[in-house]
């Protein structure tokens, strides 16, 4: 980060210049296709019973946890959350539809969406059991980060969730993520105190990451039981 500090006529530190910066597009409402999954604009109608249906596999509701919102008892509170909550534009909900079934396993978001400083946020992350540890879960993260990068040329990516989620904070770390810091009692959700972990991916880190990422997603990395042959890490190292 040093790089990008320079000094003034009076020789405060200020920083780098960016003569050709321009805002950015928000997210499109339209699908982003992967090999093992792919993304589409999340549909009530279309979604709800079949994301029900997976998220129900986590009998105990420890997927949960860390949401602001749910366990969902039956389909109708679930379809009136997803009505009220996931149909506008910040946050843009995607469902998360397996490639092999045709159906919705899981859901993200963009959100804090701020194209005039290039700055996006993932979250809102929902998998069910039918994706996680697959390498749905790494490509339907690799998709959305290309949207940002390489489709919109966004500067900043974030992550941030409950200081106590250990796999959340694991998660943003495997994929490339930066820990940046804790904001200490951010917010209150479900009556508890949150402690926020932030975590971030720049621009500049994309061209590295990308290239691991499909070096890890490439069918040759997987066995026919479709166990990874060389982790992530391998090739971010």
């Amino acid at each position: 980060m040093i790089d990008n500090i320079r000094k003034n006529a009076l020789g405060q530190a200020i920083g780098a210049e960016l003569p050709e910066w321009s805002p950015r597009n928000r997210p499109a409402k339209t699908a982003m296709k992967g090999e093992y999954c792919w993304l589409e604009p999340l549909n009530p109608e279309i979604h709800c019973t079949q994301l029900f249906k997976a998220f129900a596999m986590d009998l105990e509701g420890g997927n949960w946890t860390y949401l602001p919102y749910g366990p969902f008892d039956s389909v109708e509170p679930f379809m009136a959350w997803l009505k009220d909550w996931c149909c506008g534009d910040d946050p843009l909900f995607y469902a998360v539809v397996d490639s092999s079934t045709g159906e919705a396993v899981g859901m993200a978001s963009f959100l804090r969406i701020e194209p005039a400083v290039g700055v996006i946020e993932v979250g809102h992350i929902h998998f069910s059991s039918l994706m996680q540890r697959t390498p749905m879960s790494t490509e339907a993260m690799f998709l959305m980060m290309q949207r940002v990068f390489d489709e919109l040329g966004y500067r900043r990516y974030e992550w941030k969730c409950d200081n106590c989620n250990g796999p959340s904070k694991q998660a943003a770390e495997r994929l490339g993520f930066s820990f940046e810091g804790i904001f200490r009692q951010a917010t209150i959700y479900k009556g508890r105190n949150r402690d926020t972990a932030w975590f971030s991916i720049l621009d500049s880190e994309w061209p590295r990451l990308k290239q691991a990422f499909r070096a890890w997603l490439h069918p040759d990395n997987f066995d026919r039981a479709g166990k990874q042959q060389r982790a992530l890490q391998d090739f971010l190292a």
